[in-house]
């Protein structure tokens, strides 16, 4: 990691769960991370943590709607303006609704994809002509993932989240290419865990506490720092080494 000691890492989602524990570990190797969310107030008790802690890097708090373009670009242009662009872009942060496909809400449908489709493209676009306009040729582009964008899983609560995360595996690859097509040695990487233990299954079963719960009962789960560890392995891999999938799961899940 001794390379991107002082480079600029974007890391969206990163107040909670698994984007506050990679946001945590690359501040510890010594880069400037940028974490956004809508809670900034989180990231901002984050960075004090990390300065608490002794670590090499810094952690600059921003508020961010992944809903809203114009929030998006106005950050990559704050980013741009104080920090000179982004090195690293690891586009984090995602949600689910337990919204089926033959009852789900439109709206549920809609935000599903605006954070986890859109907001994704958005920033890796962004990220890109931030690397491309200071010839920035050795970047990377690292989007988390799920098993649940490699098969579907007999749940009616997540066909639709499934389908977003489908998305993903396809764009991750889409944008390898085009980055191979552009002729640069930037690179795109996506990480697909199972089941995490976070802040995820309370927030998809909102209404249904005793459900939520039972998401991390049935096996040892797979922990932030586990996820967290997986993307300090792909940027330290050797330049000319491209990962394009990195898939984990607890050793007890089945699918």
């Amino acid at each position: 990691m001794d390379r991107w000691r002082g480079r600029v890492a974007l890391v969206t989602g990163a107040s909670l769960g698994i984007g506050a524990a990679i946001t945590k570990e690359l501040v510890r190797c010594g880069m400037k991370v940028v974490g956004c969310a809508r809670d900034v107030e989180k990231i901002q008790n984050l960075a004090a943590e990390c300065q608490s802690a002794g670590h090499s890097g810094v952690l600059v708090p921003f508020k961010c709607d992944l809903n809203n373009e114009e929030e998006i670009l106005s950050m990559f242009a704050a980013i741009k303006d104080q920090h000179k662009g982004v090195d690293v872009c690891i586009n984090n942060a995602g949600l689910a609704h337990p919204e089926s496909l033959l009852h789900g809400q439109t709206s549920g449908w809609k935000n599903m994809l605006d954070v986890n489709v859109l907001a994704l493209c958005i920033c890796s676009r962004e990220a890109y002509q931030s690397m491309k306009e200071r010839n920035v040729d050795d970047g990377h582009i690292i989007n988390l993932n799920s098993m649940s964008g490699h098969r579907v899983v007999h749940s009616t609560d997540v066909h639709f989240y499934s389908s977003t995360k489908f998305a993903v595996t396809a764009l991750t690859e889409g944008l390898r290419q085009e980055l191979r097509e552009a002729n640069t040695h930037i690179r795109a990487t996506c990480i697909s865990p199972g089941v995490v233990e976070t802040e995820f299954a309370s927030r998809l079963y909102s209404q249904n506490a005793d459900k939520a719960a039972a998401s991390y009962t049935k096996f040892k789960a797979l922990e932030a720092i586990d996820v967290a560890n997986s993307v300090i392995y792909v940027l330290s891999a050797p330049p000319h080494v491209q990962i394009g999938d990195i898939q984990m799961r607890p050793v007890e899940q089945v699918l």
